[in-house]
């Protein structure tokens, strides 16, 4: 497990895309507003209504965001893995934390204090750019998420998953790939906005199509393209 005695916040700064363009005079006062967490996999980071002191970089691991309806479902809206940030929006509006969040396996997580992060945007309207661009990307994740719960079936978002997180492909587009699945099929399925059962029905859809051959957590995708073009029984 990483050892946050060890650990040199100002490299792993310097390689995320938000502060690659920051000077060592810049990155050395963002380091000092920055403290290293860890945590073992199903420890809570927040839970709604707690405090929003600043935004989470997840350094190794995997973090769920999540919600609880009033009937007791669990609906995940985001998987964050090493390198992606969350709780940015939240922060600039000083409001409580609005969902829960979650490791989904052994974890360490950067904490960027708000602080910090305020006298940087006050110091350098690149970096405000950067924060800006960064929150957009985000809200167009969002609307996109929005569009496809609206517009697509279950077999289509399915679908979209599988060949939106499939490896690095050596044999061309209708060569066969494998999606490891990051996290169990039931969180995926929540992500998706599908219940469990529905999202197993659909992987043995697509199997009995022959598209697909699944192995525990290994999807292998016979021919992309041919899934791609799907449109369910």
């Amino acid at each position: 497990m990483l050892d946050p005695r060890a650990f040199d916040i100002p490299r792993f700064l310097q390689v995320l895309p938000l502060f690659s363009d920051l000077g060592p005079t810049e990155i050395e006062r963002l380091a000092q507003g920055c403290h290293l967490r860890r945590l073992e996999r199903g420890d809570m980071v927040f839970r709604v209504g707690d405090p929003c002191d600043g935004f989470q970089v997840v350094v190794m691991g995997q973090v769920k965001l999540f919600v609880i309806s009033p009937g007791g479902q669990e609906k995940v809206i985001e998987i964050v893995g090493p390198g992606g940030s969350f709780a940015e929006a939240l922060m600039f509006l000083g409001k409580p934390y609005m969902v829960n969040a979650q490791a989904l396996a052994d974890s360490a997580l950067l904490t960027v204090q708000r602080q910090t992060v305020m006298d940087e945007l006050a110091r350098d309207h690149h970096f405000a750019l950067r924060m800006l661009a960064g929150l957009s990307r985000r809200l167009h994740g969002l609307v996109h998420d929005v569009q496809a719960y609206a517009l697509q079936n279950g077999v289509q978002r399915v679908i979209g998953y599988l060949l939106r997180h499939h490896g690095p492909d050596d044999g061309g587009v209708d060569a066969a790939v494998t999606v490891s699945l990051p996290v169990s099929k039931a969180t995926i399925a929540s992500r998706l906005s599908l219940t469990p059962e529905y999202f197993s029905r659909v992987l043995r859809e697509l199997e009995e199509a022959g598209l697909i051959e699944v192995d525990k957590r290994d999807i292998r995708l016979l021919d992309p393209k041919q899934l791609a073009d799907y449109t369910g029984q």
